[in-house]
Order: structure tokens, then C-alpha cells, then sequence
């Protein structure tokens, strides 16, 4: 049997995707000059150590085809949307992936997929 000390500090570590950030929305649209990506985060920033700090875009077979960076926390603004323009998409491309990141976890394990509009 383990401690009581023990067992609160088993409580307190949670799992490692206790602060993943939540994509709450996602959409792509076409332009001439590529695509435009606009992605709808939550996550619950705390300030310079500790915020959601990007998003990219990725292909079915995880290829990187785009990352939109955030330079700053939104702890005063959540959810929060940004866009990311000009991706340009392989021909023939159908759906794409959205992975959010935070600073202090990393990658979300979450992938959320965009069926794009038929060419």
C-alpha cells in the first residue's frame, strides 16, 4: 500500500496531455495564391512559460506541409483563431491534418482532419 503522500503526488503529475491545446475549429479555403488555413485553439495558457505556441498543417502520411508559430500566449483571449496563408498543398491532396502545440507538452496527440472542397 502506498502512502498518502505518495498517492497525491501520483494525483498531482496527471497524465503528460493533461495542457494539450484543443483545436475547436478548422477550415481551409483555396486562393490563388494557396491555401488559407484558419484554426480555432483553446488551451489553458498561463503566460510566458506555459501557452500554445503553434499549429501545423500535415499531410495522411504526416508530412509537415505548413506551421503557423505563435509568438506569444492568449491568456486573456480564449479560444483564439489565426491563420496560416499560401500553404501549398501536393496536387490531388483531399484532406489535411491540424496538430496544435504547446510550449512545456509539445505536440497534441489529437489530429484534426480537413476534407477539402473536390478541385
Amino acid at each position: 500500500m502506498i502512502g498518502r503522500a505518495a498517492a497525491i503526488a501520483l494525483l498531482a503529475a496527471g497524465p503528460a496531455w493533461a495542457d494539450a491545446p484543443v483545436i475547436e475549429a478548422a477550415q481551409a479555403s483555396q486562393s490563388a495564391s494557396g491555401w488559407r488555413i484558419d484554426v480555432t485553439l483553446s488551451h489553458p495558457d498561463t503566460g510566458w512559460d506555459h501557452y500554445a505556441d503553434g499549429w501545423d498543417v500535415i499531410a495522411e502520411d504526416g508530412t509537415q506541409l505548413g506551421l503557423r508559430a505563435l509568438a506569444h500566449p492568449h491568456v486573456a483571449e480564449q479560444p483564439f483563431t489565426r491563420s496560416l496563408t499560401g500553404v501549398a498543398l501536393p496536387q490531388g491532396t483531399k484532406r489535411i491534418g491540424i496538430r496544435a502545440r504547446c510550449l512545456t507538452e509539445g505536440w497534441a496527440e489529437d489530429v484534426r482532419w480537413i476534407n477539402l472542397p473536390p478541385e
